[in-house]
């Protein structure tokens, strides 16, 4: 036997072995209720409506979740328990069309939520007027999701994470709902983004004053003007005496000449009518 054959002899035999020891850390694994998910599957979609997807699925499957096993869970009917998360991630998986939605972070939520409901709802039922058990169930998904945003994914700005849980209560919740969650998740969001929402406050004042300043800077402004007092007793100025044309002036004089050459005819012909009379 030569050594090149040997040698792939060996490799096969160690290929196989590798092969069988990662079914059994898969079955193990499978056994133990501990499935990973890849966060990075770049074959997926990860646009802004991907993830808006992803979170739609992620609400659906947390809704299933809540009624089954979280449920079972609180009731201390622990036999019952046979719909973990990662069972219903992988069903939706296997009975949608999941090209157009990020993967990665719909399994990122189907994984964590679960593992941090605890804390998620101590900081829900914060904020609540009522115990987190009265809650809708649908209502209880979309706030699960956006405390989990809103403390985890510091990279989504809190206003997003406000508007898409509405968009979500408008797709899948109650018709007066989105006040609840709304109030809810504006008190979260500062107490979990208080430097974020103080600043945004800042700029949102900065905004309104510019613009306040700018309607002032353009108001019309009244450009009548009123005319000057005169004093009749106060003599005229060089300012208010009133202008003669050249023109106005040569007419005024030769009516003068006219008027004085009149009343000396005049006198003349009165005075040859008295001589006359008295002859």
């Amino acid at each position: 036997m030569t050594d090149q054959l040997k040698r792939a002899i060996s490799a096969a035999k160690t290929a196989q072995a590798n092969d069988q020891q990662a079914e059994a850390t898969r079955i193990a694994s499978s056994s133990a209720g501990d499935q990973t998910f890849d966060m990075s599957e770049s074959s997926y979609k990860t646009s802004h409506t991907a993830i808006r997807k992803a979170r739609r699925f992620a609400m659906q499957g947390l809704y299933e979740w809540l009624v089954t096993d979280r449920r079972f869970d609180i009731d201390g009917k622990l036999g019952w328990k046979a719909n973990p998360p990662h069972d219903i991630a992988a069903r939706t998986r296997a009975t949608n069309a999941m090209h157009t939605v990020h993967i990665g972070y719909y399994h990122e939520m189907m994984r964590d939520i679960p593992e941090q409901i605890e804390a998620l709802d101590a900081l829900i039922s914060q904020h609540l007027d009522r115990g987190i058990d009265k809650l809708d169930t649908v209502e209880h998904a979309i706030l699960l999701i956006g405390a989990y945003e809103l403390q985890n994914r510091l990279e989504i700005p809190y206003k997003v994470v406000l508007d898409e849980a509405m968009k979500l209560n408008n797709h899948f919740g109650a018709t007066d709902a989105h006040k609840l969650i709304n109030a809810v998740l504006d008190r979260m969001a500062i107490e979990l983004r208080a430097l974020e929402v103080e600043s945004d406050t800042k700029a949102n004042l900065r905004t309104s004053q510019k613009a306040v300043s700018k309607q002032s800077e353009t108001k019309p402004v009244d450009t009548t003007e009123t005319a000057p007092e005169t004093n009749s007793d106060s003599q005229p100025t060089a300012s208010n005496k009133p202008r003669i044309s050249a023109n106005n002036a040569s007419v005024k004089r030769n009516s003068a000449s006219k008027a004085s050459a009149n009343i000396s005819e005049f006198k003349a012909s009165k005075k040859d009518a008295n001589t006359k009379s008295q002859d």
